[in-house]
């Protein structure tokens, strides 16, 4: 598999770490109650067709970037930073 990496380019994905559902990126409040992290923590979607992804170039640039791809078929529709561009 080959993933864009929006600031190095076209790269092996060996060279990334797979981190999981990029909902990591919509954390609840820190004063949010107990039943926000319970769900952010333990409940999970298992998507079959288009999921975003959260991924670190880790032989690379060190950037972590969302990947919007489709789990049936693999194929990578999207790549973005996951920081809204910065490093």
């Amino acid at each position: 598999m080959r993933i864009t990496c929006p600031y190095c380019g076209e790269r092996d994905r060996r060279e990334f770490y797979y981190r999981g559902a990029a909902v990591d990126l919509d954390r609840p409040a820190p004063d949010a109650g107990p039943d926000a992290w319970d769900d952010f923590v333990y409940l999970r979607d298992n998507p079959a067709g288009e999921t975003r992804d959260l991924w670190y170039h880790e032989g690379g640039c060190g950037a972590w970037i969302v990947v919007t791809r489709n789990t049936l078929t693999h194929e990578i529709s999207a790549t973005e930073p996951a920081s809204g561009g910065k490093r």
